[in-house]
């Protein structure tokens, strides 16, 4: 897995509603940009990218609970957007058979589905190609998400200029996952 770029969101809500919220509201995305080995051709065997979401959701499971300083995850979930001469079913691939154990033993279990969504990402005509994501999230033991959460919405930029093949297809994949707490404490 040849990883270009790491980056790290962390986003506070102090106040909602003009009013300050009893407990800070601490989101976190960690996101990935990686070679996509598989951008452009047909490939029957995603193996390779499999294996690769056991890494990566480690990787970034770690980096998420790090930038949470501490506290539990109360939320999770995992998205990923892949270039468009790629395929959903690579981030498929790299999402679902593997990369959800990690993340699971990253927050201290739950057995609830990790919700996840996929997104091709086209390059819009401008030459730095960046792509929102929505990540819908998880609550670890819970069936259902407490009224006051939702998808946590992220955007930035997938790579300074394109990685791209002799065919001069783009060879990008972006993966990011997600954590939330809330924080007991006012902020400082």
């Amino acid at each position: 897995m040849e990883i270009r770029k790491l980056v790290t969101v962390i986003e506070e809500t102090l106040k909602e509603g003009g009013r300050e919220v009893p407990r800070t509201v601490r989101k976190v995305a960690v996101a990935a940009v990686l070679e996509n080995p598989f951008a452009g051709q047909f490939e029957e065997d995603l193996t390779q990218l499999i294996d690769d979401g056991e890494q990566l959701g480690a990787l970034l499971s770690k980096r998420a609970v790090e930038a949470l300083g501490g506290a539990a995850a109360e939320s999770y979930g995992k998205a990923g957007i892949v270039g468009t001469s790629g395929e959903l079913e690579h981030v498929a691939a790299l999402l679902h058979p593997k990369f959800g154990t990690p993340v699971r033993d990253a927050v201290g279990g739950g057995n609830a589905i990790i919700p996840s969504a996929k997104k091709r990402g086209a390059a819009l005509g401008r030459p730095c190609p960046g792509r929102d994501r929505d990540s819908p999230r998880g609550y670890g033991r819970r069936a259902a998400a407490p009224p006051d959460r939702g998808a946590a919405e992220t955007g930035g930029q997938g790579g300074g200029r394109p990685s791209v093949t002799r065919s001069g297809r783009r060879r990008e994949v972006t993966t990011w996952t997600t954590r939330s707490r809330r924080n007991g404490s006012p902020a400082s």
